[in-house]
């Protein structure tokens, strides 16, 4: 039997939970062996404890946002939470800083495949020819992202799979390489970050690492295309979670005990790329780094590209559906995508490698990333503590154990992630968010003196459709 939604032009629900998994884990599993520079900056040769200490800490966040995404059946995710937990204007907020996470995405993944392209094919590209191949490659993944979702969540598991494979075979091969040794670990707790009122830069680098986390909130905004229980989000939100925590510990718990790695750090590979710089540089070795690259970078950024293009065009999607923007963003293509968000990602994206700085982006971009989705899931607890006192009766098929202690304990591990990375933010990154910001609050002034006024929002919630 069709679907209600596509009779009315919407979304096409037609997805199996292992591709909502896949969208999630390939969103999350990415950068491994380009930001593998920036980790071990933030958190020396401890980086492995500190991703084992992040899965335990964000754990928790996620149950309490599988709890809520079995509430809704619609995308959105934080825009609904935070719309029925406190209000529309803390909605429209908490949605504008997880999409600074989202959209900084695809512009980052593309200059990074092009780093490495350039840098393995010794091409010596300059800025604007690097920008222009991006471009390029920026265009290709917008003609992917309007065809059929069922077309778009394949490609992407065929990514994720191959960068799984390739990164696990590369620990193992690393580990029984010869050139590992535990003494080679040295101070785990080394960071080049500077303590920050007392508090050591490590930990302040372990918080940053929230970054190789986010994705899992992708689910969310795929329940709507979901042909599944939606109880079962749950082992998507998680499992996704679990997934890449077990294999970013394996993984540079492997990385961390190789020969020569400090040195490739401060001569090679303070830009990116540290693993595949020192076992070129190092090891000698000439096949494998090209492998992991291809591989890696070409295929597992790729996927998370598209798990994150595909989250928000379905954020401004719901937002359109939900009157916090035009009508006109809910329109769909014959292939059931929405047309005119995916056009409007595109041109910002095309912005976004155009002004970046060359020299320093991938800081900037980490860093606003993290800051962004750790403040969005702060703001996504606060919700869910305040959802469960206003509706008592609302009855989640993913309750968590321990009611509000829960969920705040949650909260009180988001809110402490989002402050240290404070710490941790740069001029460029604050620059960066306050332009961010200041783009949201001329939209939500608009919202506000324009739109609301003829539309109130319309969320559908476990008691129906509710205006706010």
């Amino acid at each position: 039997m069709e679907d209600n939604q596509n009779k009315n032009g919407g979304l096409n629900k037609s997805l199996k939970l292992i591709f909502v998994y896949t969208v999630a884990t390939g969103s999350i599993f990415t950068f491994v062996n380009y930001w593998d520079s920036v980790f071990y900056g933030y958190c020396g040769t401890g980086t492995f404890l500190a991703f084992a200490l992040m899965t335990v800490a964000i754990l928790p966040i996620a149950l309490v946002y599988s709890e809520l995404a079995s509430l809704f059946h619609t995308s959105g995710g934080e825009l609904i939470y935070n719309t029925v937990g406190i209000n529309k204007h803390v909605g429209f907020l908490a949605s504008w800083l997880i999409m600074a996470a989202w959209i900084s995405v695809p512009p980052a993944v593309v200059m990074a495949i092009m780093t490495w392209v350039n840098k393995t094919m010794h091409l010596n590209l300059g800025t604007w020819p690097m920008v222009g191949c991006a471009a390029i490659l920026l265009i290709l993944y917008f003609l992917m992202s309007i065809q059929n979702v069922q077309f778009l969540v394949k490609a992407q598991a065929g990514m994720l799979f191959c960068n799984i494979a390739v990164t696990i075979l590369t620990g193992f091969i690393l580990l029984f390489s010869g050139h590992w040794h535990l003494a080679n670990f040295g101070n785990i707790f080394t960071s080049t970050l500077d303590s920050v009122h007392g508090i050591p830069g490590w930990i302040i680098g372990m918080a940053l690492l929230i970054t190789p986390y986010f994705g899992f909130e992708t689910v969310p905004q795929m329940v709507e295309e979901g042909d599944f229980p939606i109880k079962s989000s749950k082992k998507a939100i998680c499992g996704s979670i679990l997934t890449c925590g077990c294999i970013y510990v394996f993984y540079y718990f492997c990385v961390a005990g190789l020969d020569g790695l400090k040195d490739v750090y401060a001569g090679f590979a303070q830009d990116g790329f540290l693993t595949i710089a020192t076992m070129q540089n190092e090891l000698g070795w000439v096949f494998w780094p090209v492998v992991v690259g291809l591989i890696s970078c070409l295929l597992g950024m790729g996927a998370s590209l598209l798990g994150f293009w595909m989250s928000t065009v379905r954020m401004l999607y719901s937002m359109a559906n939900k009157n916090f923007l035009p009508k006109i963003f809910a329109k769909v293509n014959k292939n059931k995508q929405p047309l005119l968000p995916n056009i409007f990602l595109l041109i910002l994206s095309l912005i976004f490698i155009v002004l970046q700085n060359s020299s320093d982006f991938m800081s900037a971009f980490f860093n606003l990333m993290s800051f962004g989705c750790a403040c969005a899931y702060a703001l996504t607890m606060i919700s869910a503590v305040c959802i469960h006192h206003k509706h008592p009766d609302w009855k989640s098929s993913n309750t968590v154990k321990g009611g509000d202690a829960f969920r705040i304990f949650a909260m009180v591990i988001a809110i402490t992630i989002a402050f240290f990375c404070t710490l941790g933010q740069g001029v460029d990154s604050w620059i960066c968010f306050f332009v961010y910001l200041l783009i949201g609050g001329i939209i939500w002034l608009w919202m506000n003196l324009v739109n609301w006024k003829k539309h109130p929002v319309e969320i559908e919630t476990p008691d129906g459709i509710r205006k706010f």
